[in-house]
């Protein structure tokens, strides 16, 4: 419990320095800025290897090689990705609309980092919250808090030489899941950039602040009979070996045409990949799941040889994956889910339409809106997957692991991959510098607002209308002169004459403020719409209607409303 309160607190402390940071370096300059990124950039580039020990050697997840990869990706890539992005100052002019935008910054960002990617994507979040001079605090997962408070050290310290308020980047030592809610929750967080499993991410979107969380990516890629087979093979094992299988975007099945299935297992076996046995594949299932029917996370990031191990079989020592022909897909089918490891799940399909169908089963089973990678040379599929695909990242002719995150296509680089509404997110983008700042937009007006006619215009415009009006009067006349008088026994619900003028009983005697109307000489006029009405009360002038006046209904509502009517005698 005392754990539990003292996380709350460091929370607290750390929430109060940045804020107090944060309110000085909003008023930071650009150039003022691209110093303290560059020198941050610098320094993850000068760390990178020895931050991917300390990754490996705490969490035992992935290779010092490709998290070397990763955090050179993050301090670098990144950074020159984000370099000419504008995120001060006015930062966009339309002078033609007489518009221009003003970017705000945030102010302090909670950011919950992952086991499985630690360290780059503490790199990462600290260059793109700093892009848009906002702070930052880190809650490190309770595996990996070694690694990522060493790597927010070298960016703070990195900052704050190039003249960054003390304390605009820190980071938790003692988090727990009572501090990681203090830290979400708190008045002083401004916006929460949440990158981890289900259940977090689901607990960021609750803690009543703006956030931006990611969902799991059960990625499938399919191979179509007209790829080339031996790219799309070396494709997808370079993406689902990458670090051991770490990054959400890694390939999870395979979904091969019937057509070319015996030479895409035959590449498999050539490039490194071992093809389970019937026998083999119960005994992988069984280690991949727990009991709860949820992911074995002893076998996260592990190499191949050591899940076979393991699972209770031996491959040999150069296997880079682990490939299982699938029966379905769900919780059954424990290879048909996301496995954060060299493991795979093959499937057979007849056609690209049948491969269609099976690849949004199993974004379907937990990966709905993350990543899906195609190997074709028919641009009709490409097209058809991009129309019909539940995924909002669909990687062609390359690996999914790689280039969803933007290394091996021109996608923006990033860790953190939104899923959009499909997969539960708040945006489908990668998340950019300018997912962390607001647009003021400040407009000049253009046009007057509309102004009611005067009385002037208002006569002109009824006189206007007089030789129509008398027109219609005309014809009433004749259709009128044309009846035979007669009283109907009861209702005649089958004519369709015009509207006659109701009984003169139904008009108001009431006194008016206007002119009166003099009856000896003039005539009621044959014909009464609404238009007249409303010319009638801005001249300020009556109407006079006889027995023989057609009245429309609205023209006699508005009438006995204002007073305008006065019947002859």
């Amino acid at each position: 419990m005392d754990k539990d309160l003292e996380s709350v607190q460091e929370a607290r402390t750390l929430l109060q320095a940045a804020h107090e940071a944060w309110t000085k370096f909003e008023h930071f300059t650009e150039d003022q800025v691209e110093r303290i990124l560059l020198e941050m950039s610098k320094v993850g580039i000068a760390n990178a290897e020895p931050l991917a020990k300390i990754a490996v050697e705490e969490t035992g997840y992935g290779t010092v090689e490709h998290k070397t990869l990763k955090n050179l990706f993050c301090a670098d890539d990144v950074y020159q990705a984000i370099r000419p992005m504008k995120t001060v100052g006015i930062v966009n002019e339309d002078r033609e609309k007489k518009i221009f935008e003003v970017a705000s910054p945030i102010g302090v960002i909670a950011a919950i980092i992952p086991s499985t990617n630690p360290t780059s994507t503490t790199i990462y979040k600290a260059l793109i919250a700093l892009k848009g001079r906002n702070a930052i605090v880190f809650s490190p997962h309770p595996s990996a808090v070694r690694c990522i408070n060493e790597t927010a050290r070298l960016l703070a310290e990195a900052a704050e030489h190039a003249s960054a308020p003390r304390g605009v980047i820190s980071c938790m030592k003692a988090p727990t899941m009572e501090g990681t809610q203090e830290l979400m929750k708190h008045a002083r967080t401004s916006l929460i950039l949440a990158t981890g499993g289900t259940g977090l991410v689901r607990a960021a979107y609750s803690a009543g602040k703006p956030a931006f969380g990611v969902g799991p990516g059960n990625v499938p890629t399919y191979i179509e009979k007209t790829a080339d087979l031996e790219k799309a093979v070396r494709d997808t094992l370079t993406g689902k070996c990458f670090d051991n299988g770490t990054l959400c975007s890694s390939e999870q099945s395979i979904v091969c045409d019937e057509a070319v299935k015996d030479s895409v297992l035959e590449q498999l076996r050539k490039q490194g990949a071992h093809i389970c046995a019937p026998a083999e594949k119960i005994q992988l299932e069984r280690i991949i799941q727990t009991p709860r029917r949820t992911l074995n996370t002893a076998i996260v990031g592990k190499s191949a040889v050591k899940i076979a191990e393991m699972a209770g079989f031996t491959v040999s020592a150069g296997t880079r994956a682990l490939v299982a022909h699938a029966d379905g897909v769900g919780p059954e089918y424990p290879i048909s889910m996301e496995k954060l490891s060299p493991v795979l799940g093959f499937y057979t399909v007849k056609d690209w339409q049948d491969g269609c169908a099976k690849c949004i089963e199993i974004l379907n089973f937990g990966g709905l809106g993350h990543t899906l990678s195609l190997h074709t040379k028919d641009d009709e599929v490409v097209r058809q997957f991009g129309l019909r695909k539940p995924a909002f990242r669909i990687c062609v002719n390359t690996p999914a692991a790689l280039g969803a995150v933007g290394y091996t296509t021109n996608l923006f680089p990033s860790m953190t991959l939104g899923c959009g509404a499909a997969g539960g997110n708040i945006t489908s983008d990668n998340i950019s510098p300018l997912h962390l700042i607001n647009l003021k937009r400040v407009a000049y007006g253009v046009r007057d607002v509309g102004v009611a006619p005067s009385k002037a215009t208002a006569v002109a415009a009824s006189a206007s209308a007089t030789g129509a009006r008398a027109r219609i009067e005309q014809v009433l006349d004749q259709w009128l002169g044309g009846r035979s008088p007669r009283v109907p026994s009861k209702p005649d619900t089958t004519a369709s004459a015009p509207p006659v003028a109701p009984p003169l009983s139904s008009f108001k005697e009431l006194e008016s403020p206007r002119p009166a109307v003099e009856k000896g000489d003039a005539k009621p006029v044959g014909f009464v719409c609404e238009d007249d009405v409303r010319a009638a009360i801005q001249a300020n002038s009556k109407i006079l209607v006889g027995r023989k006046t057609i009245v429309t209904p609205s023209a006699r509502e508005l009438a006995e409303d204002n007073d305008v009517f006065v019947v002859a005698d």
